[in-house]
């Protein structure tokens, strides 16, 4: 059940998230659902590649690209006043998309029996993937590779549950909710990675 219900909040948050920058960006309708769909899928495909699962896998989901369809059709559709707000809540999407992707990757991963390092790069590509192909489509940095803190949640995700911490549908979506808050603190209060500049001499 939890799987069900984590990727369809996965799906429609980040089909909201890219259509809303696809917008931002001036795409036109078909510019809008592209990306919209790209980046609620797109971390899907890319785990699906390195772990081995066919990508045609993809196609089997007619549920949740339709949750993918009606969401970008309904913020195509939401007053321009309302979009205006994007900046403001626009990362609350994010970070529920980064956590629900996070958890359903590392959960695909350990169902098929991939050891501990692969459930952890499953959850972060999952959870980020999509969001980098938005990124890069639309010429904006992509947020994982950026100091603050974003894909390390995702990465702390796959470890719990890969070594097996998390057992019951409960503890998932209490992981979803911890995961997800703890991805807006660290935006809200702009928590950061440690960095190296390395200043080149003329």
């Amino acid at each position: 059940m939890a799987w069900e219900v984590l990727s369809a909040i996965g799906t429609i948050a980040f089909a909201v998230s890219g259509a809303i920058i696809a917008m931002e960006e001036e795409y036109d309708i078909f510019g809008v659902y592209l990306l919209g769909v790209v980046t609620a899928f797109g971390g899907g495909a890319i785990r699906n590649l390195l772990i081995g699962v066919p990508v045609s896998a993809l196609w089997e989901q007619e549920f949740m690209f339709q949750l993918a369809l009606i969401s970008i059709t309904i913020v195509f559709l939401f007053p321009h006043k309302t979009l205006g707000h994007w900046n403001r809540w626009g990362h609350f999407f994010d970070a529920i998309g980064l956590s629900a992707f996070a958890v359903q990757g590392a959960l695909f991963a350990v169902e098929l029996g991939l050891p501990v390092y692969a459930a952890v790069v499953a959850a972060v590509l999952t959870g980020s993937g999509g969001g980098m192909v938005r990124d890069l489509l639309a010429g904006r940095k992509p947020l994982v590779l950026k100091a603050e803190i974003y894909a390390v949640w995702a990465a702390i995700a796959g470890l719990l549950i890969s070594i097996d911490v998390i057992r019951t549908d409960f503890m998932l979506y209490a992981l979803f909710l911890a995961i997800t808050s703890l991805r807006i603190l660290s935006y809200t209060y702009k928590w950061k990675l440690p960095t190296r500049k390395i200043l080149t001499t003329s």
